[in-house]
C-alpha cells in the first residue's frame, strides 16, 4: 500500500535539496588584486547585481591575489577548472595571443583616438562584443569572457623629479603595463619594467625601480605611491582606455541555468556604466586629496613624449596586424568604427574639456 504521508515528506525533501543545491552554486573569482583594491569594490557590486537577480540561485565569492594560484596562472586556472572563475585585464593575456591588448589597453587608443567611452560604442555597438566572444576560441582556452570595467584616461604616473622631456623620463626605471602598452616604452628608449600592482610601492622604496604608473588618482592612493613619490602626471597616452574583466570557466557557465547566464550578461553591462561613473567622482577625490594633504604636485607632460609614444604605438599596433590575422581584423574594426565617431567625440569634446580645464584653474 502506498504511503501518501511518506510520498510528501520525500517530496518536500527533494524540494528542499533541490533548493539547497541551487543556492550553493557559487562563482569564485580569484583576483589579480588584493581585496582592498579599488577595483574590487565594483567587482563585489557586481556579485550583489548577480544574487540579486537570481534570487540567490548563483551567488560570488571574490577571491585575493594568490589564494589559489598565482596572478600569471589566473587564466590557465580557470580554463582547467581549478577555479570557475578569474578577474584582471584583459591585456593581462597577451602573451597568450596578441588581440588581447586591442581588448584591454589598446594601445594610444588603438592609435585612432579611441577614449574610454568611445571603445564602450564600439564594444557594444560597433562589432566589439562579437569579436570579444571570439577571443577565447582564438586564444585556446575553455572560458567565457565578461568585460566588467573600462578605465581611463590613465596618468602617465608618479617620478621622483620632474621631467621636462623625453631624456629625463629615459634616465627612469619606469615601472609599465606588461604586453605592447610596455613594449612602446620600451621602444622609445625607457627602461620599462612589468609588475604587479602590490609589488610597486616596495620596489619603488627599495629603488628597484625610480618611476611608476598604475592607473588613477583613487588606486594610486591606495597602494600608497603618494608616500614615495611627489611629482604626478595625469596625460598620457599609454592606457588612454583600460578594461578589467571577467573569465568563467565554460563548463561552469554552461552550466548554469538561463536566468543565470542572463544574469551575469545584465550585470556585466551594469558594471561597464557603474565603473565609468564611480571612478570618475573616486578620482576626482582622491585627487583633491593627494594635492591638498600629501604634498602632491601636478605636472604638466612634456610635449616630446606624444609624439615619440604615438610612433611607437603606430609601429606596434601594425607590426602586430602584419603578424596575425585576428589581431588585424580586430583593428580594422576599431579603425572602421573610428572613421566615423572619432571626429564627432573628439569634436564635441574639445570645448567640454577646455572648458573643465578653466574651472580646475580657477581652484588653484
Amino acid at each position: 500500500m502506498i504511503n501518501l504521508k511518506t510520498l510528501t515528506v520525500s517530496a518536500v525533501g527533494l524540494a528542499l535539496m533541490a533548493s539547497s543545491a541551487m543556492a550553493e552554486k557559487v562563482l569564485r573569482i580569484q583576483s589579480v588584486l588584493p581585496n582592498t583594491a579599488d577595483e574590487v569594490v565594483m567587482l563585489n557590486a557586481f556579485g550583489d547585481d548577480v544574487a540579486a537577480l537570481t534570487g540567490g540561485s548563483l551567488t560570488v565569492e571574490v577571491l585575493p591575489a594568490g589564494a589559489i594560484v598565482g596572478p600569471r596562472d589566473i587564466m590557465d586556472a580557470v580554463d582547467a577548472g581549478l577555479v570557475e572563475g578569474g578577474f584582471a585585464w584583459t591585456h593581462y593575456w597577451g602573451g597568450k595571443h596578441v588581440a588581447a591588448n586591442l581588448f584591454g589597453a589598446p594601445v594610444a587608443g588603438a592609435g585612432v583616438g579611441l577614449d574610454n567611452i568611445a571603445f564602450l560604442s564600439w564594444f557594444q555597438f560597433g562589432g566589439g562584443k562579437e569579436l570579444y566572444d571570439r577571443l577565447w576560441d582564438e586564444m585556446g582556452v575553455n572560458v567565457k569572457g565578461f568585460m566588467l570595467q573600462p578605465v581611463g584616461p590613465e596618468a602617465l604616473g608618479w617620478f621622483p623629479e620632474p621631467i621636462t622631456s623625453m631624456d629625463d623620463f629615459r634616465q627612469m626605471r619606469f615601472r609599465a603595463p606588461p604586453g605592447m602598452v610596455g613594449a612602446a616604452y620600451a621602444d622609445i628608449g625607457v627602461p620599462a619594467v612589468a609588475m604587479g600592482g602590490g609589488d610597486i610601492l616596495p620596489a619603488l622604496e627599495k629603488g628597484t625601480i625610480d618611476a611608476a604608473e598604475w592607473c588613477c588618482p583613487k588606486p594610486d592612493s591606495v597602494f600608497g605611491f603618494q608616500k614615495v613619490l611627489k611629482h604626478y602626471y595625469l596625460q598620457g597616452l599609454h592606457q588612454v582606455t583600460v578594461n578589467a574583466d571577467m573569465y568563467v570557466n565554460k563548463d561552469f557557465y554552461n552550466g548554469l541555468t538561463e536566468l543565470e547566464q542572463k544574469a551575469l550578461e545584465v550585470a556585466s553591462t551594469a558594471s561597464l556604466s557603474k565603473s565609468l561613473s564611480y571612478r570618475i567622482f573616486e578620482n576626482g577625490k582622491a585627487l583633491k586629496d593627494l594635492t591638498e594633504n600629501h604634498g602632491v604636485i601636478l605636472e604638466d607632460t612634456p610635449a616630446d613624449y606624444f609624439t615619440e609614444y604615438s610612433a611607437a604605438a603606430t609601429k606596434a599596433l601594425q607590426a602586430a596586424a602584419d603578424e596575425n590575422e585576428f589581431f588585424a581584423e580586430v583593428w580594422a574594426s576599431q579603425t572602421e568604427f573610428a572613421k566615423i565617431a572619432v571626429p564627432f567625440w573628439a569634436g564635441a569634446q574639445t570645448s567640454n574639456a577646455n572648458l573643465g580645464r578653466a574651472f580646475a584653474d580657477t581652484l588653484k
